[in-house]
């Protein structure tokens, strides 16, 4: 009976009605592509970014502001000319004058600025916020990454305990007929009560395992459902992703350390650095902005009950010393600099450490998976000879159970040798940086960060997203 094992655990399927459409790889891994509440919040924060440049490009652009004001004033004015020698009138002796009374002063104005230099502060600015938003890119694609790669194992889990649980049950229904006979043969005096015994204790182990199987595959279905969206469903055997991965060691490192996101993303941070440095000494230049305004006021005081002012300036300013935060600023920055080039360093050695474990352990399965078969082959030969030998009393009972429980292991070997090749395939993708929704061809929309970018960059107002939040 265990002999229909084999196909079973080759096949790796969950227990599903055969009237469901088959879920495949590729169209679970596009659910997670589509719906993963953590890729899609990492897209978000890259929209975010987005929003970066083109508040650093506001720099380019006046500030224009209205200002108005209205109210109630008293005003008591006296106002004494002296005596002016020569001049006929009251002017030869000088005279006094004196007002007070209530008015009703009111004045609007509208003032603008245009910075016309700040030491290439905007400039640096912009290209700060650009390589901030390629640096949110990279991590968006080791977002993407991550959750392709933890969907696709979660689909081998949910293939790998859904086949051990049904070695598991048949294994029980062995049991079952293994004790069936032996008490059979007890009651007919060929054993002995130790016999029975002994397939009680293997019956009771076997459900023990069972047990342990359902509830790994009940915690591997929850892992299923959080990471890909839906419940799983006559999950469809899945295949490795070699021809996407480099075909040798050295050129897989290679790939990583040139093309995977958290080196690429690492190097974009060296670049933010670099541009805080120019930043930060763009407050050592001298600022010139252009400056005018007009306001018109009514009865600013008693006197004048209609004013007009308009102004233009050009303004200049030279700092001399403030204090040396300036120059502290610079210094600060610089050492991040060297701090984001050490930091590159770290990743592209993590990464290639992480493409050389992946590499081994895709080499690794894939030797598992042929010591597997073979395991499996001599575990069928020795339970048929075992059986053939204890019926010619060569053999014991408790010979026939080891002999079944070997011929199980070597199923349950098969079944995680299989998965183990699979996972290892899409580790190592992701580790050379290639495991992607457009890598892999899934039938999705790819989503294009730079068409958030595009629309909101050279918007000068507007308070919706483009989605029209």
């Amino acid at each position: 009976m265990l002999g229909v094992l084999l196909p079973m655990a080759l096949s790796l399927v969950a227990v599903a009605p055969s009237s469901v459409a088959a879920e495949t790889m590729e169209s679970a891994l596009a659910k997670a592509y589509q719906g993963n509440p953590q890729l899609n919040a990492q897209r978000v924060i890259v929209r975010q970014n987005d929003e970066g440049v083109s508040q650093a490009l506001s720099g380019y652009r006046p500030t224009i502001s209205a200002t108005a004001s209205t109210g109630k004033q008293y005003t008591n004015i006296t106002e004494s000319f002296p005596p002016i020698p020569g001049v006929p009138g009251p002017f030869a002796t000088g005279f006094a004058f004196s007002d007070k009374g209530y008015t009703n002063p009111w004045s609007v104005g509208v003032s603008g600025q245009q910075t016309l230099f700040n030491g290439q502060r905007n400039a640096n600015t912009v290209r700060k916020a650009e390589s901030q938003v390629s640096a949110a890119r990279e991590t968006l694609r080791m977002m993407e990454e991550s959750v392709l790669l933890a969907a696709a194992t979660a689909y081998m889990d949910m293939s790998r305990d859904s086949a051990n649980l049904e070695v598991q049950q048949t294994n029980i229904r062995v049991l079952q007929r293994t004790l069936k006979d032996t008490n059979n043969r007890f009651s007919a005096g060929q054993v002995t009560t130790t016999d029975v015994a002994q397939a009680e204790a293997q019956l009771a182990a076997g459900e023990a395992s069972l047990h342990a199987a359902e509830s790994a595959l009940m915690t591997t279905r929850a892992n299923y459902r959080r990471l890909i969206g839906v419940e799983p469903a006559n999950l469809a055997p899945a295949s490795p992703v070699d021809r996407l991965s480099p075909t040798t060691l050295n050129a897989a490192i290679a790939v990583g350390s040139a093309e995977n996101p958290s080196v690429t993303a690492a190097l974009y941070g060296v670049d933010v650095a670099q541009l805080e440095v120019k930043i930060a000494e763009g407050a050592l230049w001298p600022t010139l902005a252009l400056q005018g305004s007009v306001q018109q006021q009514a009865y600013s005081n008693i006197l004048t009950p209609n004013l007009f002012l308009g102004t233009a300036s050009v303004n200049l300013t030279v700092p001399i010393y403030q204090g040396g935060a300036e120059y502290s600023a610079i210094r600060l920055n610089k050492e991040n600099v060297g701090q984001q080039r050490l930091n590159v360093d770290q990743v592209r050695d993590q990464t290639r450490a992480n493409v050389v474990q992946a590499w081994g352990q895709l080499q690794a399965a894939k030797a598992q998976i042929e010591a597997a078969h073979r395991q499996n082959d001599a575990a069928e030969r020795a339970l048929e000879g075992v059986r053939n030998e204890a019926q010619a009393g060569q053999r014991t009972t408790l010979d026939v159970l080891n002999a079944e429980q070997a011929l199980v292991n070597a199923r349950v070997s098969l079944i995680v040798a299989q998965h183990d090749r699979v996972v290892a395939s899409f580790s190592l993708l992701s580790a050379v940086g290639r495991l992607s929704a457009r890598e892999l061809r899934l039938s999705v929309a790819i989503y294009d960060p730079m068409v958030h970018y595009q629309q909101v960059r050279d918007a000068w107002i507007g308070l919706r997203t483009p989605d029209g939040r």
